[in-house]
């Protein structure tokens, strides 16, 4: 984990569409984070494509791609993810980088880039329930990898009305709920600094 002062995160969403709304939602996080004086990489999983996860590839060498991740992971003090939810779950993509971070080799243990971390989860969908059910399974998958899971997790509904055409968060009491969040994060990020 950083021993820096400012606390760094991780800032991506579980979706490969080029103008997901849970992007643009990360984005927005990642903004916030900023302004509150986090160091944010954004992150794209386009730019990291994956294989499916299958012991047998892992056996005949971990992939550049999840060395690269798992790399980026060991940096971090945190992540925020926002999480699309697909058919009442999160993203087979998601799914799959969790899965291949997970996993012990030679340099890192098993778990040990979500050990201890803090995770802000979100989401947005068109629909009235904003992406909730897929952010309870998302904390059900972390938690027992030692995630902390920040506890305000924040589904935004009706993501059409909440971004604008450059993608930009328009809905200001969305905005005030999800600044919330990542700040909540930063502190308890500071706080187990703090405490160290």
């Amino acid at each position: 984990m950083s021993m820096n002062q400012s606390p760094r995160l991780l800032a991506f969403a579980g979706s490969l569409r080029k103008d997901s709304y849970n992007r643009q939602l990360a984005a927005a996080a990642a903004q916030m984070a900023r302004q509150a004086g986090a160091e944010v990489i954004e992150v794209n999983l386009r730019d990291y494509p994956l294989p499916v996860f299958d012991e047998d590839v892992e056996a005949a060498g971990v992939p550049q791609k999840v060395a690269e991740l798992k790399d980026l992971f060991s940096t971090a003090d945190g992540l925020l993810i926002a999480s699309p939810e697909y058919n009442g779950s999160v993203t087979a993509a998601l799914k799959n980088l969790i899965d291949w971070v997970s996993r012990p080799d030679a340099s890192y243990g098993r778990a040990e880039l979500f050990q201890g971390r803090r995770a802000a989860l979100f989401a947005t969908s068109p629909g009235g329930l904003g992406g909730m059910r897929g952010l309870n399974h998302l904390r059900d998958i972390l938690q027992p990898l030692g995630t902390w899971i920040t506890p305000t997790m924040l589904a935004v509904p009706g993501s059409m009305n909440v971004f604008n055409e450059e993608g930009e968060m328009i809905d200001e009491a969305m905005a005030a709920q999800l600044q919330t969040v990542v700040l909540q994060t930063l502190n308890a990020i500071a706080l187990e600094k703090a405490t160290a």
